[in-house]
């Protein structure tokens, strides 16, 4: 039985790598995917899945009015698994459309992506898919600052300050850095004096 998956964490944790690696199990196998990234996220160019090491995969652009359903029902071949990186950038009627592709064309989805946003803000798709996937599994990675304590936060920085200021979603790397909430915290004090 297919089912719904949401691997989400911070920023470098190893999602873009993880999906790489699984969705090369699933082709080694003889088994046909189909791999999926919204189109706003073109940092390595539109319908690119690239990890931060360097691997990159060709996806299949989503884009906002799509209907990733119909898209994957209209595939010829017997599709194994759809994996969709960058998540939290589709819509929620999106989500929903990923969560028909495992009940009625019985076809595993694994859907990566991040929980909140810079400010501590949930992206709403995450939210949706947290409340209707059939499994929710955390990546972790380690504090960028501390170096000891798990990372919860995705931290913006700009000319080397963080901040809590800016549009909600601004596609980047590298002013981007994974945190544990007490480093966040003790960073925004410090920036307030």
């Amino acid at each position: 039985m297919a089912k719904l998956f949401f691997k989400y964490s911070t920023m470098n944790a190893g999602k873009s790598i993880d999906l790489i690696r699984i969705n090369h199990n699933y082709i080694e196998n003889g088994k046909k995917t189909i791999c999926l990234t919204p189109e706003i996220d073109n940092r390595y160019g539109v319908g690119k899945i690239t990890s931060r090491i360097g691997i990159s995969i060709d996806a299949i652009p989503i884009k906002p009015d799509m209907n990733i359903f119909r898209l994957v029902s209209g595939f010829d071949d017997k599709i194994s698994c759809v994996f969709v990186d960058e998540v939290q950038f589709i819509s929620k009627e999106q989500i929903y459309q990923l969560s028909d592709i495992v009940d009625f064309l019985d076809i595993p989805v694994i859907c990566y992506g991040l929980r909140t946003d810079f400010q501590l803000k949930e992206f709403p798709t995450s939210s949706y898919l947290f409340s209707i996937a059939d499994s929710v599994i955390e990546l972790k990675t380690i504090c960028s600052q501390c170096k000891e304590k798990k990372a919860t936060v995705n931290a913006r920085f700009y000319e080397g300050k963080i901040t809590v200021t800016g549009n909600k979603v601004q596609i980047g790397d590298t002013e981007y850095k994974p945190m544990c909430r007490h480093c966040y915290k003790q960073l925004l004090n410090k920036e307030k004096i």
